[in-house]
C-alpha cells in the first residue's frame, strides 16, 4: 500500500517562512512527477508547483520566486519552501503524485491527506 504524506504545516507570519514536506511511504517501486496543490476556504483545489522525476519544475503565478519546490529521490520525499508568505496563501496544502508500488507494478495517481498552512499576525 503506498501513503504520500504531508508534514510542516502551521501558522506562519506575513513575510516569513514555512517549510513541506512529502514523503511517500509503503511499498515503493519508483515515484514520478510530483506536485503541490492547495484549497482555500470556498475556492477550488489549484496547483501551487510540481516536479519531474528529473527536476523540473513549473509554479504557478502567484508563487513564482516565492515558492521553491525540490526533492530527494534517494529519500522519497518532496519538499516545498515557502518564502514572503502572504495571507492569501492560507490553505490546506495537499500532495499529489504517481507512484508505482511494488505489489502492482503499476503507476497510479495518489493524493496526500493534506496540511494546513496558515498565515497571520
Amino acid at each position: 500500500q503506498v501513503q504520500l504524506v504531508e508534514s510542516g504545516g502551521g501558522l506562519g507570519q506575513p513575510g516569513g517562512s514555512l517549510r513541506l514536506s512529502c514523503r511517500a511511504s509503503g511499498s515503493i517501486f519508483r515515484v514520478y512527477d510530483v506536485g503541490w496543490y492547495r484549497q482555500a476556504p470556498g475556492k477550488q483545489r489549484e496547483l501551487v508547483a510540481t516536479i519531474t522525476r528529473d527536476g523540473n519544475t513549473n509554479y504557478a503565478d502567484s508563487v513564482k520566486g516565492r515558492f521553491t519546490i525540490s526533492r530527494d529521490i534517494a529519500k522519497g520525499t518532496v519538499s516545498l519552501q515557502m518564502n514572503s508568505l502572504k495571507p492569501e496563501d492560507t490553505a490546506v496544502y495537499y500532495c499529489n503524485g504517481d507512484v508505482t508500488s511494488t505489489l502492482t507494478m503499476r503507476r497510479q495517481n495518489y493524493w496526500g491527506q493534506g496540511t494546513q498552512v496558515t498565515v497571520s499576525s
